[in-house]
């Protein structure tokens, strides 16, 4: 039988996507970084756009992409630097499951499902979706670095390394030439 009271309790705690800032990009002295959230939004719609690109399942790396980083609300958002030194990656899994166990078995299923095919990049929509990932911290970094954030430089250049997808490299390159306000102008 479906608890739409632990719906309702995943819902409220999702809220806090909006209040969680990813921490690692405050070393550039960023004082008021994006939230998890607004990542998680914009690079869902990254998600899609690569996956159309690469001839990948759209929708899967899409929600894919949305729903990894949930566990950070548990075990928060770590970076580069404090990486060194501990691997937070089986607690954020376990968070993850125990922020989906509640579900409904279908829902329960397709993230567990989709959060554990992100961890072990082992498929074309899980490099897409992990690409999408990326390409948002180069995106928010390029816009960080083009406000007078010279250290911001540092996340693009490692974003570079890491990107597996053609279409990915060649948004990034682009990226780089491009200032982010050139949209409107």
């Amino acid at each position: 039988m479906t608890s739409y009271k632990k719906i309702v309790h995943f819902v409220f705690e999702l809220s806090n996507l909006k209040k969680f800032k990813h921490c690692g990009i405050k070393f550039a002295g960023v004082a008021n970084p994006d939230s998890l959230a607004e990542h998680a939004a914009r690079a869902a719609q990254i998600a899609y756009i690569l996956a159309d690109l690469e001839h990948a399942d759209p929708y899967k790396c899409s929600l894919m992409t949305l729903i990894h980083d949930n566990g950070e609300i548990r075990t928060g958002d770590q970076h580069k630097i404090s990486s060194k030194y501990f691997d937070i990656k089986k607690y954020e899994q376990a968070a993850f499951k125990d922020q989906t166990n509640n579900l409904p078995a279908p829902t329960n299923s397709t993230f567990s499902d989709l959060h554990t095919e992100f961890e072990e990049q082992k498929t074309k929509e899980s490099h897409v979706s992990r690409d999408a990932d990326m390409l948002e911290t180069a995106f928010q970094a390029k816009e960080y670095l083009d406000n007078g954030y010279k250290t911001a430089k540092l996340w693009i250049e490692s974003v570079k390394q890491k990107l597996k997808t053609s279409s990915a490299k060649k948004i990034l390159k682009e990226m780089e030439k491009t200032h982010f306000t050139d949209w409107w102008t």
